[in-house]
């Protein structure tokens, strides 16, 4: 859940908005067929983690943005850039700014960063509007920017359906037992572009039925505490068959850790439940054993 002490707020000069852009973990991910407009029709238990970037707003700039990444574009084809031109289309009268971009979410990852930092764009320019759309309405303006932007909004624990936009919140008890639990995240230095993702799974034609996918995760939510990583993820298989580091890697790591790692998302991020006192230097020097000094690893909590 967004929280104002780590989400949204003013420096003392009144003119800079800061926000914090999470990062979300795809808990299972079900893809249930190809729709006419090219998208996919997915289920996907999807829960908000402490990793987050920090998007910053100056008002008394012109609009424009900067970033800490230097791999990163910073022109319109940037998600925090085109953010503000959906809003903008829909409030032309309301400031804009100059966004600073401070990246921790790795791009590429399947960790949602850069839709992350959309909806952060959307908060902070409706919050320096004065006039604010309220949260189901900047839901609607995000999901013109991309398909799980609209998770960000809210930033809490959710059931994604259709192509990402369609949203059912978690119940209070399912999202508590998701909370706090310690998650560790890894990832090759290569990343997988999403379009490739649903690519390969498109040409292999193996989708998962909606139902089947509907009453594993019902299963799953009346025993929150179980693992939800058992549920899948329908893009691993295809992802895996290509990029053979991942699977090869990640069977090692699970020998070794006695963790079960699963691909988040579109990859190329995977992630595993641990407990206290989990060898974390260890694992670090074999996933770079493994897959090289440029490999990432990441300890954090899911923020349901």
């Amino acid at each position: 859940m967004i929280r104002l002490a780590s989400a949204e707020a003013l420096d003392h000069r009144g003119r800079v908005l800061v926000s914090a852009a999470h990062a979300k973990v795809n808990l299972s991910l079900a893809i249930t067929g190809r729709r006419s407009d090219g998208f996919h029709e997915l289920i996907s238990l999807v829960a908000p983690l402490d990793l987050a970037d920090t998007l910053t707003l100056d008002v008394s700039r012109p609009l424009g943005l900067t970033c800490d990444d230097a791999s990163l574009p910073v022109d319109g084809t940037n998600l925090v850039l085109k953010a503000a031109a959906a809003y903008a289309k829909h409030r032309p009268s309301a400031p804009t700014g100059h966004f600073h971009l401070t990246k921790k979410v790795p791009h590429g990852a399947g960790l949602g960063g850069g839709s992350s930092d959309a909806a952060a764009a959307l908060r902070l320019l409706d919050q320096a509007s004065g006039n604010p759309l309220g949260l189901e309405l900047l839901e609607a303006l995000a999901a013109e920017v991309g398909s799980d932007c609209p998770f960000f909004v809210r930033g809490q624990a959710a059931i994604m359906r259709g192509r990402g936009e369609r949203l059912e919140i978690l119940p209070a008890a399912v999202r508590a037992a998701l909370a706090g639990r310690k998650v560790v995240l890894l990832k090759p230095s290569f990343g997988i572009p999403t379009p490739e993702a649903y690519g390969l799974l498109a040409k292999a034609g193996k989708y998962r039925p909606s139902a089947q996918a509907e009453a594993e995760l019902a299963a799953w939510i009346a025993q929150p505490a179980a693992d939800p990583s058992v549920l899948g993820n329908d893009l691993a298989a295809p992802v895996f068959a290509k990029y053979l580091a991942l699977p090869v890697g990640l069977a090692s790591f699970r020998l070794i850790s006695g963790v079960n790692w699963q691909m988040t998302g579109s990859g190329s991020a995977c992630f595993g439940f641990v407990s206290d006192g989990f060898d974390h230097a260890r694992l670090r020097a074999d996933v770079h054993r493994a897959w090289g000094p440029g490999a990432w690893v990441e300890e954090t909590v899911i923020s349901a």
